[in-house]
């Protein structure tokens, strides 16, 4: 007669469990990453919180009130505020083809592509699509646009690319992880049955991560509205040249039009992105 096996015996705890050990360590970590980032940046707080400084910055925000309301100036704001929009929205139109291109082959399905049989070609060009995207994402837009500028000159142009290659790295990275933490069931039916690559991806895959790269679509958009807005300070067009120009000659109260326009186009896209995701989710 076998003897019944007993228990398996449970952490003590007063030991804890070593399974968590590791995200004890990493906070820790991060704890005292944060304590000596406050240590060695000399922040001068009381001079910031000074009745002098106060009194200052009172005074300067008191020049932007009340804003120009000039017909002129609001027709020219209105135009800048459309090219703003027109440009993150096609940055975002050319980051979204681009990075599902480079997502399927950064991600690491390569069963359900049929490429199993093949590791190493798969492993390499997995390799060099997510290098390409972290390089694309690790270049800030505003830097792009001063790279572009050169190339393109002024306008929206440069800044609309700008916006799309910084776009292509991020949402390429996002599409990638969908890929791979997607169900892969109806995937591997498909291959089963001989069906190819692309009709897989189509038929099977694209349905169940369509929300998520929607969602990851909308929300880059509204980062792009707030960066095209900042691309304008290097000559990329839209609001933000037309801010850097009427700061740069102290004309606050211009200034403070445009930046009135440049937070209402910024909630009217939040607003646009926030139904659109309502009703996608339903």
């Amino acid at each position: 007669m076998n003897p019944i096996a007993p228990p398996p015996a449970r952490p003590s705890p007063l030991r804890g469990d070593p399974g968590r050990r590791p995200w004890g360590v990493a906070l820790a970590a991060v704890a005292v990453l944060v304590i000596a980032s406050f240590w060695t940046l000399d922040l001068q707080w009381a001079a910031f919180f000074s009745i002098d400084a106060l009194q200052r910055l009172v005074s300067f925000a008191t020049e932007f009130v009340p804003p120009a309301t000039d017909p002129a100036l609001v027709r020219r704001v209105a135009s800048a505020s459309l090219e703003t929009l027109a440009m993150s929205a096609c940055g975002t139109a050319l980051a979204l083809a681009g990075g599902l291109l480079l997502a399927l082959p950064a991600s690491l399905r390569a069963d359900l592509a049929g490429l199993a049989d093949a590791p190493a070609s798969w492993a390499l060009s997995r390799a060099a699509a997510r290098l390409l995207l972290n390089g694309l994402r690790a270049v800030p837009e505003l830097v792009w646009a001063t790279l572009l500028l050169v190339a393109a000159g002024l306008g929206p142009f440069p800044g609309t690319l700008a916006l799309a290659l910084h776009t292509t790295g991020v949402l390429g990275r996002l599409f990638a992880e969908a890929i791979e933490n997607a169900p892969t069931g109806p995937a591997q039916a498909l291959r089963w049955r001989g069906t190819g690559p692309v009709a897989v991806f189509v038929a099977a895959q694209l349905p169940q991560i369509a929300p998520q790269l929607m969602s990851y679509t909308l929300y880059r958009w509204e980062n792009n509205i707030r960066a095209a807005a900042v691309l304008g300070v290097v000559g990329a067009g839209g609001l933000g040249q037309m801010l850097s120009f009427h700061l740069g000659l102290f004309q606050t109260r211009e200034a403070s039009t445009v930046l009135i326009a440049t937070v209402g186009l910024v909630l009217a896209v939040d607003a646009l992105s926030w139904v659109t995701r309502r009703r996608w989710m339903r």
